[in-house]
């Protein structure tokens, strides 16, 4: 099948972001639950800052909205989340193209504790806080996977063409 160049570029961002949801609710041992990373928050931070024109706040809406239902939560939660990221990212992306890989580290671990500081603020409003610290532990492992994350996805986006 010869698919267009639009359409391969479709199918390729739409891969990265379903392998990410599927990462997101694959099942953990009960003690590694809460080192799991924000994958989503991982990969649309990448394609925002790679693709701004083709991937913003509607991707980060979407995606966010795709967690909400797979997570059974507040409906738009995650989705406001998510847009957040999506708009700062997309807004910095220049900045952010410049850092070392260790600086933009710092800055997705920035992004996943706003996103993660949005959730609660949400669920507090709603009377369903969670009473411990742990919730911004993802962000820290999200910081570490970074740089891998990082190249997979620039060589994944350089051998697809997408641009």
């Amino acid at each position: 099948m010869n698919l267009s160049h639009n359409a391969r570029r479709r199918l390729i961002i739409a891969a990265s972001f379903l392998a990410a949801l599927v990462l997101t609710i694959l099942p953990w041992p009960v003690w590694t639950e809460q080192f799991r990373p924000d994958w989503v928050a991982l990969v649309l931070i990448y394609w925002c800052m790679a693709l701004p024109t083709r991937v913003g706040v509607g991707t980060g809406w979407s995606v966010g909205l795709m967690l909400d239902v797979l997570y059974g939560s507040m409906l738009g939660e995650n989705a406001l989340a998510k847009s957040l990221i999506a708009f700062l990212a997309v807004r910095f992306h220049l900045q952010l193209r410049m850092f070392p890989r260790w600086q933009q580290a710092v800055v997705v671990l920035l992004l996943v504790i706003a996103n993660n500081l949005l959730v609660l603020w949400v669920k507090n409003l709603a009377g369903q806080a969670p009473s411990t610290w742990g919730y911004l532990t993802p962000s820290i492992v999200s910081m570490l996977l970074w740089p891998w994350l990082f190249v997979i996805l620039r060589d994944i986006r350089r051998h697809g063409n997408v641009s």
